[in-house]
């Protein structure tokens, strides 16, 4: 008689016990449940509150799942967590009660890995020519790096950037290759100590592959196969997968970059195919600069006919570069990379020049007097491609602490391309799903998040499949409504466009200082970080007092989690990924709801997409938005059980407008409150406590 298979229950009991943590039911279910989404083949969605353990609670039904999964995440801190502690302690704890050691890998794009033959053979500069190291700071990172590589050869490191010495982009740049310039494995002379294959073949045997976003999006939307065969992904931090999916589709078209090409290109070509293309982006120059920043809905004549010319010159020239090189092994590293930059100019032009509905085109404003303007092009949405090219082929596991926006699960369901009209109740069975048909790329198919019922239905033009999927919230250990308090100070101004007025600054110094410092300030603008942050200063002189710009932002973060007394004011940056725990941080103090710029090209093209189609694009795109970051922003206060704390937010239209019980909704179940006594009390009992005064 065989043993019983072993249980996703049994495995993560002896996981949990290795980490030296305790049996979580949220954790419990969603593992229950990511083992049935795998069994049924039906689509998943996962909102796991912190201090939930929902990387054990997909990693052990991935262990145990008959196939290949691959786990993308969308932060290198989460990556480093996953392989260098929950994937060891799993396996470790796994190890006894399966019998074997099922193995993991770790995979990146080919330029987080050194290149060998860059490092080795020389680098490139602006005509083809190979040149030395660069002098001063630079070549001394170069030379570090070229150190830290082959060590790396010899102790059969990873090469990955991570795990490189500090350096710079700058630094980087020159020891690392994209995939378009890689000579490939059947030409490179360094082909068989190479990281970026040797981390592809640790991968091809991996039970489970650990990736990021920009990855997944390239295996599954251009169709190149840099990942090993799969059909189980599971998305952690699910909640940015589709701005990382749009990242990833987006791309931009200036002349210093065709400038540059065109200079690597004539080495390669006898014609004057290079100087076409150099006159090309000089005529781009003219008609970009002449052009009004901004989203372009009918692109003027003449920046029209620069991108054509542009288009055609580049195809010239990428046809004029010889395929392959003339037998001088030399001249194989320069000329793919001058190739493969022909080759991407070539196809930027080739879709702006197309002016696809499904593409929002416009004129990034920058160093006027350095760079000039630039053309930048980015999707529309992105839903649509990933239901045709990632849900249709793959079971997928989407989770977050906050895929749950306004209340509901639509939102982030339908920014990745799954209807909220094919969503599964609790009490329906599970039917493994036909393979849906191929989706059509129509606007009503592939719009941004619309809450609302009506604009959730697709044309009845379009002949979709149902794409049957789940939405679970576990929730939570943590007992918010006793650990923090959300104020809203409804008694304050809305704010303006000036930035922080005296009320604010009032506001912000009273708050502070009752918190004893302690304080994590999440602003709208840096504008508006530095100007509290001087205020604070000067009203507060006995407190410390950090401002994001200051210095490194990990050299900040570090003081301040160093000194309890002391205060750390950002922007964007401190929002998502700051993990601060205990009485360092017990308030967060937020100055604005932050809502995108009504002028951004990309958001404002959105929300006209929904309006057009009858739903609300207001809600759907720029509340959405606020929504996931006030989620993630006050999300900073609460990391572990004893962790207690006030979220303040200074903007009364989260209790004022309309739109308010949307954003409220998509916050953590806080104890409520807009009485400024109230909160200002709070503060001082456990700025109090955390100083050892006793409380009268």
């Amino acid at each position: 008689m065989t043993d019983p298979a072993p249980t996703v229950e049994a495995v993560l009991g002896a996981a949990v016990a290795a980490l030296n943590g305790e049996r979580r039911e949220g954790q419990v279910e969603m593992a229950d449940a990511v083992a049935n989404a795998f069994e049924c083949g039906e689509h998943l969605l996962v909102q796991a509150g912190t201090g939930t353990g929902k990387s054990l609670g997909y990693l052990v039904p991935s262990l145990l799942n008959d196939g290949r999964v691959v786990v993308a995440t969308a932060t290198l801190a989460l990556q480093h967590q996953l392989v260098e502690r929950d994937l060891p302690a799993l396996l470790d704890a796994a190890e006894s009660i399966l019998g074997s050691r099922p193995s993991y890998a770790v995979l990146k794009g080919r330029s987080n890995y050194a290149c060998l033959h860059r490092l080795r053979d020389g680098v490139p500069d602006d005509q083809g020519t190979l040149i030395e190291v660069p002098t001063g700071p630079l070549g001394t990172q170069v030379l570090q790096l070229r150190e830290w590589a082959e060590q790396a050869v010899r102790e059969q490191g990873s090469g990955d950037r991570d795990a490189a010495p500090t350096h710079t982009d700058r630094a980087w740049a020159q020891v690392s290759v994209s995939a378009r310039e890689c000579l490939g494995s059947s030409r490179c002379p360094y082909a068989v100590e190479c990281f970026a294959e040797r981390a592809r073949d640790d991968a091809m045997t991996a039970r489970i592959v650990v990736t990021n976003h920009a990855l997944l999006a390239i295996d599954a939307l251009e169709g190149i196969p840099v990942l090993p065969e799969h059909d189980t992904v599971v998305v952690d931090e699910a909640h940015e997968l589709a701005a990382r999916v749009t990242g990833a589709a987006s791309a931009e078209l200036s002349p210093q970059m065709i400038e540059r090409a065109a200079r690597r290109a004539r080495a390669f070509v006898d014609g004057t195919e290079a100087e076409d293309l150099t006159d090309a982006g000089e005529l781009l120059k003219t008609a970009v600069d002449a052009a009004r920043p901004g989203r372009i809905e009918s692109m003027p004549d003449a920046l029209r006919d620069a991108v054509a010319t542009v288009r055609d010159a580049a195809r010239s020239t990428w046809s004029a570069i010889p395929s392959k090189a003339s037998g001088d092994s030399d001249e194989e590293a320069p000329r793919r990379q001058a190739r493969a930059q022909v080759e991407q100019i070539r196809d930027v032009a080739d879709r702006m020049a197309a002016g696809s509905s499904l593409d929002v085109i416009w004129v990034a404003e920058r160093d006027r007097l350095r760079f000039g303007n630039e053309l930048r092009i980015a999707p529309l949405s992105v839903a649509g491609l990933l239901r045709e090219k990632l849900f249709a082929d793959r079971t997928v596991v989407l989770t977050s602490a906050t895929v749950k926006l306004g209340g509901d699960f639509n939102s982030v369901a339908r920014s990745v391309g799954l209807r909220p009209a094919d969503r599964l109740s609790d009490d329906q069975p599970a039917v493994p799903p036909a393979k849906p048909a191929k989706m059509s790329t129509g606007l009503s198919d592939d719009q941004p998040a619309v809450p609302q019922a009506k604009p959730d239905e697709m044309s009845t033009a379009d002949v979709v499949e149902p794409m049957p999927w789940r939405g679970i919230d576990v929730g939570s250990p943590f007992d918010y409504p006793k650990q923090a308090i959300l104020y809203v100070a409804r008694a304050l101004p809305p704010p303006g466009r000036d930035g922080l007025g005296p009320a604010q600054i009032e506001e912000i110094c009273a708050l502070v200082q009752a918190a004893g410092g302690r304080t994590l300030g999440l602003f709208s603008s840096r504008r508006a970080a530095e100007t509290a942050a001087a205020a604070v200063r000067k009203a507060l002189e006995d407190l410390p007092i950090y401002c994001q710009g200051d210095g490194q932002l990990s050299e900040l973060a570090r003081q301040f989690v160093a000194d309890p007394r002391a205060s750390l004011f950002g922007t964007l940056s401190l929002w998502q990924g700051l993990d601060v725990p205990g009485p360092t941080c017990q308030l967060v103090l937020i100055d604005r709801i932050p809502f995108p710029r009504p002028d951004d090209p990309l958001i404002s093209a959105r929300q006209r997409a929904v309006d057009e189609a009858g739903g609300n694009g207001f809600i759907s795109v720029a509340a959405a938005h606020a929504a996931l970051l006030l989620a993630q922003g006050s999300g900073r206060l609460i990391r572990t059980n004893t962790d207690k704390g006030v979220v303040a937010i200074l903007d009364p239209r989260l209790v004022t407008a309309r739109y308010g019980a949307f954003l409220r909704a998509s916050l953590t179940p806080m104890w409520a409150t807009t009485d400024r006594s109230s909160a200002l009390g709070a503060l001082q009992r456990l700025a109090a406590a955390a100083d050892g005064v006793p409380i009268a």
